[in-house]
């Protein structure tokens, strides 16, 4: 049963254009194909992925947060209680007046003692600055070295140029050696960030980022295994020279550099819109579509594949109209008040600072009401204890 499924899985008319088989690509006089077996270089270099991401955060990320003024607030740890945390862990972290009540009734607290605890609690479960430094750092290192690699690649070569030329000879395209370990890079990078999403700062859109990795995943695997690599090496290059920028935004505004920010801002919004709504449609959608349909038979995988790409261009659209937003708003306000595109993290401002500052604002507000109160009593040559007659 297992080998029908295996044999109905891989037929050739799904994998590859008509009149040509899974034997045409066999290696042959020293010319190298892609190969589905190839992807299972992935699952240890995954992991080796993850371990030189971790180490990277620590090694360069921590050091240069320090460096570019990144600090952590002071945070007070919540007393340990049973009640409270099991509370918190399985019901809500930001429980209402009645439930404060019930809860500090058990506990033997006051009300105020449990909203305070809760406070603290929560302030704990919020990442520290320096951790969302260090994982932005780490991704701002990888896209780098991917991009300027993606370069050197396409150096001499025609594709970008005139994008026809990448579907010359398609399937039988022999498999260069930088392509190869670009796709296994790429595919194990989206892997590691699928397998540390839970461990890593929530953004606002994680969802979203679900979506993109999974679909990046797949695009990338399915590309490499019917061939389309040099389409999927474009797609890669043009994908990749935004995200430096991003993340590089993101660093300086952690470091709270606004001047460096707003600028870095700006040129990314620029190379965003440029590279993937300009031209990501352009060099890979249309030729995709319409320069394969004119050299090529359809099947299967041509579907697929520019199914694939309509969904990263989607994805592609609704970032750009969040980015939108906030370029609006730097035109407008004059600076960026929040992260760019999905860094909108709680604030770090810890609930104490804000409730300090209400206390603070309550008792200058008393201190009013007393000086008028002192001054009316002066007024009538009488001591602040004594009543004023009313007439």
């Amino acid at each position: 049963m297992l080998a029908n499924m295996y044999e109905s899985f891989w037929k050739d008319e799904y994998w590859m254009p008509p009149g040509y088989t899974w034997a045409d690509l066999e290696d042959s006089d020293g010319i190298t194909y892609p190969h589905p077996k190839d992807l299972l270089a992935v699952i240890p270099l995954t992991f080796v992925l993850i371990v030189v991401r971790y180490a990277s955060e620590r090694l360069i990320g921590l050091p240069l947060s320090r460096a570019m003024g990144v600090r952590d607030p002071f945070r007070i740890k919540a007393t340990p209680n049973p009640i409270l945390e099991s509370f918190f862990q399985t019901q809500r972290k930001n429980p209402g007046k009645d439930e404060l009540n019930h809860l500090a009734s058990q506990c033997g607290l006051s009300e105020r003692q449990a909203e305070r605890w809760f406070r603290h609690r929560r302030n704990q479960e919020r990442p520290l600055m320096s951790k969302k430094f260090s994982e932005t750092c780490w991704r701002f290192l990888y896209y780098c070295c991917t991009f300027f690699g993606g370069l050197f690649i396409f150096f001499n070569k025609g594709w970008f140029r005139e994008p026809e030329t990448m579907w010359i000879g398609y399937p039988k395209q022999p498999l260069h050696p930088g392509i190869y370990w670009w796709y296994l890079s790429e595919l194990s990078f989206y892997f590691s960030l699928l397998l540390t999403l839970s461990f890593d700062v929530k953004r606002k859109d994680y969802q979203g980022h679900v979506i993109h990795h999974f679909m990046a995943v797949t695009l990338i695997s399915y590309s490499y295994v019917v061939n389309f690599v040099h389409v999927g090496a474009l797609t890669m290059l043009l994908h990749d020279v935004s995200d430096i920028f991003m993340e590089a935004c993101k660093m300086l505004n952690y470091a709270k550099w606004k001047k460096a920010q707003d600028t870095v801002f700006v040129l990314f919004a620029l190379v965003f819109f440029t590279s993937r709504l300009i031209i990501f449609p352009i060099k890979v959608i249309f030729d995709t579509y319409y320069v394969f349909q004119t050299n090529n038979h359809f099947f299967f995988g041509y579907y697929f594949s520019n199914a694939l790409l309509v969904v990263a261009q989607s994805l592609n659209l609704f970032w750009s109209f969040l980015i939108f937003k906030m370029f609006c708003k730097l035109l407008s306000e004059g600076q960026l008040k929040n992260d760019m595109r999905s860094d909108l993290e709680e604030p770090d401002i810890g609930d104490e600072q804000s409730t300090t500052k209400q206390q603070s604002n309550g008792r200058l507000q008393s201190n009013d009401i007393t000086d008028i109160r002192a001054r009316k009593v002066q007024g009538t040559n009488k001591l602040p204890t004594e009543s004023i007659p009313v007439a």
